[in-house]
């Protein structure tokens, strides 16, 4: 998959505001649905918190991946938010997060989602490109550091 298919800079956020988990993923369904990708905003929120409620997509690194499968969209989209402040995420290493890459996909689409989830979380084992994506004031550079 190509990540440069699936992102622009209408779907990066580098200024999250959240303070809690569902404020986080409020602000990311925001950022899907300004940028025309989710119709239906409460049905993709009740798939990402039911996702949640099973195991938290707080990662390791800093890193959350919250997902779903929703009739909200008809093909796999998916958004970046960067917070200013670390939020804690029940992640796997007890760590608060700063990244976030929140992906929905349609309920009867299995491939793009899992294929997705494990190129994202492929990208995030390098600490390098996780400080790079910290670091930048630049929409199209967080999508370049990801894609290279």
């Amino acid at each position: 998959m190509d990540l440069r298919t699936v992102l622009t800079t209408d779907t990066v956020n580098l200024h999250l505001q959240g303070t809690t988990k569902e404020e986080i993923i409020d602000e990311m369904l925001d950022i899907l649905v300004k940028a025309g990708k989710v119709t239906d905003k409460a049905g993709a929120r009740e798939c990402v918190l039911d996702r949640e409620r099973k195991m938290s997509t707080g990662m390791k690194h800093g890193i959350a991946i919250p997902h779903g499968k929703t009739d909200s969209v008809t093909d796999l989209v998916a958004c970046i938010g960067i917070s200013d402040n670390p939020v804690d995420f029940d992640s796997l290493d007890q760590e608060p997060c700063r990244i976030f890459i929140m992906t929905l996909s349609p309920v009867n689409k299995t491939g793009p989602h899992l294929q997705f989830l494990a190129e994202v979380s492929l990208l995030f084992k390098s600490a390098d490109k996780r400080q790079q994506i910290l670091s930048t004031q630049d929409k199209a550079e967080v999508i370049k550091i990801l894609t290279e």
